[in-house]
């Protein structure tokens, strides 16, 4: 992902909450040569010193096939996304787009069944964790579990290089990061006020 220095993310701990806040990604792989995306909710551990990108698919995907012979898999995690529109600025300039976007690469391979319950656990309690009657993996029947898990293969990915871009207006004067926030709260789009947070956020931060 090409990265202007203005806009570059580093920090593993801000890279980690925004994957935790946007879990829902996309994995790509390849098959000779032609790339290979599905659609998914990740999970993500650290083992000692080390990070894992962790997932399921259905066993009836073929990209869980890809794994053994392709070296990297990319994982594309996205957040709030905004146009930017010149007028917004004191000076002439052209229109751009704001954005947040992880990508995670690493080798992946399969869950043995203990690692995959033990991902599937982590999952429901954190999706289920605030409902009223949440549905966590032991309240479900075992019958009901053993089959659902013959119909899904488990991954995890060790985290060998993150690229994050936050594009933000970091490279605008103050009058006009304040400027956008501005604009951006008041349009109808629910993206662009939340992008206008994400950067209210960090101008707080900087203050």
């Amino acid at each position: 992902m090409y990265i202007p220095k203005h806009f570059k993310i580093t920090n593993v701990d801000e890279i980690s909450g925004f994957i935790e806040k946007n879990a829902f990604g996309t994995i790509v792989t390849t098959e000779k040569g032609r790339p290979i995306a599905t659609h998914l909710p990740f999970g993500l551990k650290k083992i000692d010193d080390d990070y894992y990108i962790t997932g399921h698919m259905a066993y009836g995907n073929p990209q869980w096939k890809t794994f053994e012979h392709c070296d990297d898999a990319l994982v594309m995690f996205q957040g709030p996304h905004a146009y930017i529109s010149s007028s917004w600025y004191g000076h002439e300039e052209v229109p751009t787009w704001n954005y947040q976007a992880v990508h995670v690469y690493g080798k992946a391979s399969i869950l043995e069944k203990d690692e995959l319950i033990e991902d599937l656990t982590v999952m429901l309690e954190k999706y289920e964790e605030n409902r009223d009657d949440p549905v966590l993996w032991d309240k479900l029947s075992p019958g009901l579990l053993e089959n659902q898990l013959k119909g899904i293969v488990g991954f995890k990915i060790k985290v060998k290089e993150i690229q994050a871009a936050y594009k933000l207006s970091q490279n605008r004067n103050e009058t006009d990061y304040v400027n956008i926030i501005d604009q951006l709260q008041n349009e109808g789009s629910p993206d662009s006020k939340r992008i206008a947070e994400v950067m209210n956020e960090r101008l707080k931060r900087r203050m």
